[in-house]
Protein backbone atom coordinates (compact mmCIF):
# COMPACT_ATOMS: atom_id res chain seq x y z
CA UNK A 1 0.00 0.00 0.00
CA UNK A 2 1.41 3.43 -0.95
CA UNK A 3 1.85 6.22 1.58
CA UNK A 4 -0.89 8.27 -0.12
CA UNK A 5 -3.28 5.33 -0.14
CA UNK A 6 -2.47 4.51 3.47
CA UNK A 7 -3.03 8.14 4.46
CA UNK A 8 -6.41 8.30 2.76
CA UNK A 9 -7.45 4.99 4.28
CA UNK A 10 -6.36 5.98 7.78
CA UNK A 11 -7.74 9.52 7.74
CA UNK A 12 -11.04 8.67 6.15
CA UNK A 13 -11.76 5.17 7.43
CA UNK A 14 -14.49 6.41 9.75
CA UNK A 15 -16.45 8.32 7.13
CA UNK A 16 -18.69 5.50 6.02
CA UNK A 17 -19.86 5.10 9.59
CA UNK A 18 -20.70 8.80 9.81
CA UNK A 19 -23.43 8.73 7.17
CA UNK A 20 -25.97 6.28 5.88
CA UNK A 21 -25.68 6.03 2.10
CA UNK A 22 -28.96 4.24 1.37
CA UNK A 23 -30.63 5.81 -1.65
CA UNK A 24 -27.77 8.27 -2.12
CA UNK A 25 -26.85 9.28 -5.65
CA UNK A 26 -23.38 10.71 -6.03
CA UNK A 27 -22.99 12.48 -9.36
CA UNK A 28 -19.55 13.01 -10.86
CA UNK A 29 -18.87 15.61 -13.53
CA UNK A 30 -15.64 14.82 -15.37
CA UNK A 31 -13.90 17.48 -17.44
CA UNK A 32 -12.79 14.79 -19.89
CA UNK A 33 -11.67 11.19 -20.15
CA UNK A 34 -8.78 11.79 -22.55
CA UNK A 35 -6.11 11.39 -19.89
CA UNK A 36 -5.20 7.88 -18.80
CA UNK A 37 -5.42 8.58 -15.08
CA UNK A 38 -9.12 9.51 -14.96
CA UNK A 39 -10.11 5.88 -15.52
CA UNK A 40 -8.21 4.92 -12.38
CA UNK A 41 -9.78 7.79 -10.42
CA UNK A 42 -13.24 6.74 -11.58
CA UNK A 43 -12.74 3.11 -10.55
CA UNK A 44 -11.66 4.23 -7.07
CA UNK A 45 -14.66 6.53 -6.68
CA UNK A 46 -16.99 3.76 -7.80
CA UNK A 47 -15.39 1.36 -5.36
CA UNK A 48 -15.92 3.75 -2.44
CA UNK A 49 -19.53 4.39 -3.42
CA UNK A 50 -20.24 0.69 -3.89
CA UNK A 51 -18.85 0.02 -0.43
CA UNK A 52 -21.17 2.65 1.00
CA UNK A 53 -24.20 1.49 -0.97
CA UNK A 54 -24.44 4.73 -2.95
CA UNK A 55 -25.31 5.01 -6.63
CA UNK A 56 -22.77 6.42 -9.11
CA UNK A 57 -23.91 8.74 -11.90
CA UNK A 58 -21.45 10.48 -14.21
CA UNK A 59 -21.09 12.77 -17.21
CA UNK A 60 -18.14 13.61 -19.45
CA UNK A 61 -17.88 17.30 -20.37
CA UNK A 62 -15.47 16.47 -23.20
CA UNK A 63 -13.32 19.53 -22.35
CA UNK A 64 -16.28 21.90 -22.76
CA UNK A 65 -17.02 24.24 -19.85
CA UNK A 66 -20.44 24.94 -21.34
CA UNK A 67 -21.28 21.26 -21.59
CA UNK A 68 -20.11 20.73 -18.03
CA UNK A 69 -22.58 23.29 -16.71
CA UNK A 70 -25.37 21.61 -18.68
CA UNK A 71 -24.24 18.19 -17.45
CA UNK A 72 -24.37 19.29 -13.83
CA UNK A 73 -27.78 20.89 -14.26
CA UNK A 74 -29.05 17.62 -15.74
CA UNK A 75 -27.56 15.53 -12.95
CA UNK A 76 -29.12 17.76 -10.30
CA UNK A 77 -32.53 17.08 -11.82
CA UNK A 78 -31.81 13.34 -11.49
CA UNK A 79 -31.85 13.71 -7.73
CA UNK A 80 -28.18 13.82 -6.84
CA UNK A 81 -27.43 13.96 -3.14
CA UNK A 82 -23.78 14.96 -3.66
CA UNK A 83 -21.64 16.24 -6.53
CA UNK A 84 -18.01 15.56 -7.32
CA UNK A 85 -16.72 18.03 -9.91
CA UNK A 86 -13.49 17.89 -11.87
CA UNK A 87 -13.78 21.39 -13.28
CA UNK A 88 -12.89 22.00 -16.90
CA UNK A 89 -12.69 25.75 -16.26
CA UNK A 90 -12.65 26.63 -12.59
CA UNK A 91 -13.37 30.29 -13.31
CA UNK A 92 -16.68 29.52 -15.04
CA UNK A 93 -18.03 26.77 -12.78
CA UNK A 94 -19.81 29.25 -10.48
CA UNK A 95 -23.35 28.72 -11.86
CA UNK A 96 -23.04 25.01 -11.06
CA UNK A 97 -22.16 25.85 -7.45
CA UNK A 98 -25.16 28.16 -7.29
CA UNK A 99 -27.48 25.46 -8.63
CA UNK A 100 -26.10 22.88 -6.22
CA UNK A 101 -26.44 25.27 -3.27
CA UNK A 102 -30.03 26.07 -4.22
CA UNK A 103 -30.79 22.34 -4.24
CA UNK A 104 -28.95 21.73 -0.96
CA UNK A 105 -26.38 19.47 -2.64
CA UNK A 106 -22.81 19.38 -1.25
CA UNK A 107 -19.96 19.66 -3.73
CA UNK A 108 -16.48 18.15 -3.74
CA UNK A 109 -14.05 20.02 -5.99
CA UNK A 110 -12.00 17.12 -7.28
CA UNK A 111 -8.28 17.49 -8.02
CA UNK A 112 -8.71 21.04 -9.39
CA UNK A 113 -9.52 23.90 -7.09
CA UNK A 114 -12.91 25.54 -7.27
CA UNK A 115 -12.31 28.87 -5.58
CA UNK A 116 -15.55 28.86 -3.64
CA UNK A 117 -15.93 27.96 0.05
CA UNK A 118 -19.07 25.98 -0.79
CA UNK A 119 -16.93 23.30 -2.45
CA UNK A 120 -14.76 20.91 -0.46
CA UNK A 121 -11.30 20.93 -2.08
CA UNK A 122 -9.70 17.49 -2.48
CA UNK A 123 -6.42 17.15 -4.30
CA UNK A 124 -2.76 16.32 -3.99
CA UNK A 125 -0.35 19.02 -2.86
CA UNK A 126 0.23 20.50 -6.29
CA UNK A 127 2.74 23.12 -5.18
CA UNK A 128 4.83 20.29 -3.74
CA UNK A 129 4.41 18.37 -7.00
CA UNK A 130 5.96 21.35 -8.78
CA UNK A 131 8.81 21.43 -6.28
CA UNK A 132 9.44 17.73 -6.78
CA UNK A 133 9.53 18.14 -10.54
CA UNK A 134 12.00 20.99 -10.39
CA UNK A 135 14.21 19.29 -7.80
CA UNK A 136 14.61 16.20 -9.95
CA UNK A 137 15.43 18.20 -13.08
CA UNK A 138 17.77 20.53 -11.19
CA UNK A 139 19.66 17.57 -9.73
CA UNK A 140 20.08 16.14 -13.21
CA UNK A 141 20.97 19.49 -14.82
CA UNK A 142 22.21 22.04 -12.25
CA UNK A 143 23.24 24.54 -14.91
CA UNK A 144 21.81 25.34 -18.32
CA UNK A 145 18.92 26.62 -20.40
CA UNK A 146 15.49 25.60 -19.12
CA UNK A 147 12.08 25.49 -20.76
CA UNK A 148 8.90 25.51 -18.68
CA UNK A 149 5.96 23.68 -20.27
CA UNK A 150 2.94 24.56 -18.17
CA UNK A 151 -0.54 23.07 -17.98
CA UNK A 152 -3.88 24.46 -19.10
CA UNK A 153 -4.31 28.21 -18.56
CA UNK A 154 -7.82 27.63 -17.14
CA UNK A 155 -6.70 25.03 -14.58
CA UNK A 156 -5.50 26.52 -11.25
CA UNK A 157 -3.20 23.52 -10.82
CA UNK A 158 -1.05 24.82 -13.68
CA UNK A 159 -0.08 27.88 -11.67
CA UNK A 160 0.24 25.97 -8.38
CA UNK A 161 2.74 23.69 -10.11
CA UNK A 162 4.57 26.59 -11.71
CA UNK A 163 4.86 28.33 -8.36
CA UNK A 164 6.40 25.27 -6.74
CA UNK A 165 8.82 24.88 -9.62
CA UNK A 166 9.94 28.48 -9.31
CA UNK A 167 10.56 28.13 -5.56
CA UNK A 168 13.13 25.43 -6.23
CA UNK A 169 14.76 27.03 -9.26
CA UNK A 170 14.94 30.62 -8.01
CA UNK A 171 18.30 30.37 -6.26
CA UNK A 172 19.93 28.84 -9.34
CA UNK A 173 18.33 31.51 -11.51
CA UNK A 174 19.59 34.26 -9.21
CA UNK A 175 23.06 32.74 -9.29
CA UNK A 176 23.06 32.76 -13.08
CA UNK A 177 23.32 28.98 -13.27
CA UNK A 178 19.94 28.59 -14.94
CA UNK A 179 18.25 30.67 -17.59
CA UNK A 180 14.60 30.11 -18.46
CA UNK A 181 14.66 30.57 -22.23
CA UNK A 182 10.95 29.99 -22.80
CA UNK A 183 7.71 28.91 -21.18
CA UNK A 184 4.25 28.18 -22.49
CA UNK A 185 0.83 27.08 -21.27
CA UNK A 186 -0.60 23.92 -22.84
CA UNK A 187 -4.24 24.19 -23.89
CA UNK A 188 -6.30 21.34 -22.37
CA UNK A 189 -3.05 19.70 -21.16
CA UNK A 190 -2.93 17.99 -24.55
CA UNK A 191 0.32 16.24 -25.57
CA UNK A 192 -0.09 17.42 -29.15
CA UNK A 193 -0.27 21.03 -28.00
CA UNK A 194 2.78 20.56 -25.77
CA UNK A 195 4.65 19.03 -28.70
CA UNK A 196 3.80 21.99 -30.94
CA UNK A 197 4.90 24.44 -28.27
CA UNK A 198 8.15 22.59 -27.75
CA UNK A 199 8.83 22.35 -31.47
CA UNK A 200 8.37 26.11 -31.81
CA UNK A 201 10.62 26.78 -28.82
CA UNK A 202 13.35 24.52 -30.20
CA UNK A 203 13.16 26.30 -33.54
CA UNK A 204 13.37 29.75 -31.95
CA UNK A 205 16.20 28.69 -29.63
CA UNK A 206 18.08 26.81 -32.37
CA UNK A 207 17.84 23.71 -30.13
CA UNK A 208 19.58 25.60 -27.32
CA UNK A 209 17.73 23.78 -24.55
CA UNK A 210 19.29 21.71 -21.76
CA UNK A 211 16.27 20.73 -19.64
CA UNK A 212 12.48 20.90 -19.66
CA UNK A 213 10.21 21.19 -16.65
CA UNK A 214 6.94 19.81 -18.04
CA UNK A 215 3.97 19.90 -15.72
CA UNK A 216 2.41 16.49 -16.32
CA UNK A 217 3.10 13.22 -18.09
CA UNK A 218 0.95 14.07 -21.09
CA UNK A 219 2.84 17.29 -21.76
CA UNK A 220 6.11 15.45 -21.06
CA UNK A 221 5.19 12.96 -23.77
CA UNK A 222 4.73 15.79 -26.26
CA UNK A 223 8.02 17.34 -25.18
CA UNK A 224 9.91 14.05 -25.53
CA UNK A 225 8.46 13.56 -29.02
CA UNK A 226 9.70 17.01 -30.05
CA UNK A 227 13.12 16.39 -28.52
CA UNK A 228 13.42 12.97 -30.13
CA UNK A 229 12.74 14.46 -33.55
CA UNK A 230 15.76 16.73 -33.01
CA UNK A 231 18.03 13.98 -31.69
CA UNK A 232 17.81 15.43 -28.18
CA UNK A 233 16.05 12.61 -26.34
CA UNK A 234 17.55 12.07 -22.90
CA UNK A 235 17.87 15.64 -21.68
CA UNK A 236 16.08 16.04 -18.32
CA UNK A 237 12.28 16.22 -18.55
CA UNK A 238 9.76 16.15 -15.70
CA UNK A 239 6.15 15.04 -15.49
CA UNK A 240 3.51 13.85 -13.06
CA UNK A 241 0.64 11.35 -12.67
CA UNK A 242 2.50 8.07 -13.02
CA UNK A 243 1.10 7.36 -16.49
CA UNK A 244 2.20 3.99 -17.83
CA UNK A 245 3.98 5.45 -20.84
CA UNK A 246 5.72 8.02 -18.65
CA UNK A 247 6.98 5.44 -16.19
CA UNK A 248 8.33 3.47 -19.12
CA UNK A 249 10.06 6.66 -20.32
CA UNK A 250 11.60 7.04 -16.86
CA UNK A 251 12.94 3.50 -17.11
CA UNK A 252 14.19 4.19 -20.63
CA UNK A 253 15.86 7.45 -19.58
CA UNK A 254 13.90 9.83 -21.79
CA UNK A 255 11.98 11.26 -18.82
CA UNK A 256 13.69 12.10 -15.54
CA UNK A 257 10.79 11.99 -13.10
CA UNK A 258 7.07 11.35 -12.92
CA UNK A 259 5.60 12.65 -9.68
CA UNK A 260 3.21 9.88 -8.76
CA UNK A 261 -0.16 10.88 -7.39
CA UNK A 262 -1.83 7.62 -6.48
CA UNK A 263 -5.27 8.44 -7.80
CA UNK A 264 -6.69 5.32 -6.18
CA UNK A 265 -6.29 7.17 -2.87
CA UNK A 266 -7.79 10.38 -4.24
CA UNK A 267 -10.80 8.65 -5.77
CA UNK A 268 -11.48 6.62 -2.64
CA UNK A 269 -11.33 9.76 -0.51
CA UNK A 270 -13.67 11.62 -2.87
CA UNK A 271 -16.33 8.92 -2.73
CA UNK A 272 -16.16 8.70 1.06
CA UNK A 273 -16.23 12.47 1.55
CA UNK A 274 -19.18 12.86 -0.83
CA UNK A 275 -21.15 10.25 1.11
CA UNK A 276 -20.28 11.90 4.42
CA UNK A 277 -21.29 15.36 3.24
CA UNK A 278 -24.52 14.05 1.76
CA UNK A 279 -25.25 12.43 5.11
CA UNK A 280 -24.99 15.75 6.92
CA UNK A 281 -21.35 15.86 8.02
CA UNK A 282 -20.07 19.43 8.00
CA UNK A 283 -17.07 20.05 5.76
CA UNK A 284 -14.92 21.08 8.72
CA UNK A 285 -15.80 17.82 10.50
CA UNK A 286 -14.41 15.58 7.76
CA UNK A 287 -11.40 13.81 9.31
CA UNK A 288 -8.17 15.37 8.11
CA UNK A 289 -9.82 18.52 6.77
CA UNK A 290 -7.93 21.79 7.13
CA UNK A 291 -8.26 25.35 5.91
CA UNK A 292 -6.62 26.13 2.57
CA UNK A 293 -6.09 29.77 1.67
CA UNK A 294 -6.75 30.12 -2.07
CA UNK A 295 -4.80 32.52 -4.28
CA UNK A 296 -7.98 34.59 -4.35
CA UNK A 297 -7.85 34.94 -0.57
CA UNK A 298 -10.74 32.60 0.22
CA UNK A 299 -10.70 30.02 2.99
CA UNK A 300 -11.47 26.61 1.52
CA UNK A 301 -11.98 23.39 3.44
CA UNK A 302 -9.49 20.95 2.00
CA UNK A 303 -7.52 17.74 2.17
CA UNK A 304 -4.24 17.61 0.25
CA UNK A 305 -2.69 14.17 -0.17
CA UNK A 306 1.07 13.65 -0.47
CA UNK A 307 2.70 12.89 -3.85
CA UNK A 308 5.78 10.73 -4.50
CA UNK A 309 8.46 11.46 -7.12
CA UNK A 310 9.40 8.41 -9.19
CA UNK A 311 12.81 8.27 -10.82
CA UNK A 312 15.00 5.43 -12.07
CA UNK A 313 16.18 4.96 -8.50
CA UNK A 314 12.80 4.03 -6.99
CA UNK A 315 10.77 2.46 -9.78
CA UNK A 316 10.22 -0.46 -7.43
CA UNK A 317 7.63 1.64 -5.58
CA UNK A 318 5.14 1.63 -8.45
CA UNK A 319 5.80 -2.04 -9.12
CA UNK A 320 5.37 -3.06 -5.50
CA UNK A 321 2.15 -1.05 -5.24
CA UNK A 322 0.66 -2.85 -8.24
CA UNK A 323 0.35 0.45 -10.10
CA UNK A 324 2.02 -0.89 -13.24
CA UNK A 325 3.07 -4.29 -14.51
CA UNK A 326 6.70 -5.13 -15.00
CA UNK A 327 6.07 -5.78 -18.68
CA UNK A 328 4.63 -2.28 -19.18
CA UNK A 329 7.30 -0.59 -17.10
CA UNK A 330 10.23 -2.39 -18.67
CA UNK A 331 9.24 -2.54 -22.35
CA UNK A 332 12.39 -1.93 -24.37
CA UNK A 333 14.44 -1.26 -21.23
CA UNK A 334 17.88 -2.67 -20.48
CA UNK A 335 20.40 -1.95 -17.79
CA UNK A 336 17.86 -0.94 -15.12
CA UNK A 337 17.94 -3.10 -12.02
CA UNK A 338 14.19 -3.28 -11.46
CA UNK A 339 13.74 -4.60 -15.01
CA UNK A 340 16.34 -7.33 -14.80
Amino acid sequence: MTKALLLATTVLASLTTMAQAADMKVCVSWSNFREERWKTDEAAIKGALDAAGAEYISADAQTSATKQLADIEGMITQGCTALIVLAQDSASIGPALDAAADAGIPVVGYDRMIDDPRAFYLTFDNVEVGRMQARAVLEAMPKGRYVMIKGSPVDPNADFLRGGQQEVLQAAIDAGDITIVAEAYTDDWQPANAQKNMEQILTEADNGVDAVVASNDGTAGGVVAALTAQGMAGIPVSGQDGDMAALNRVALGTQTVSVWKDSRALGKAAGEIAVALAGGTAMADVPGAATFKSPGGKDLTAILLKPQPITKDNLNLVLDAGWISKDALCAGVSGVAVCE
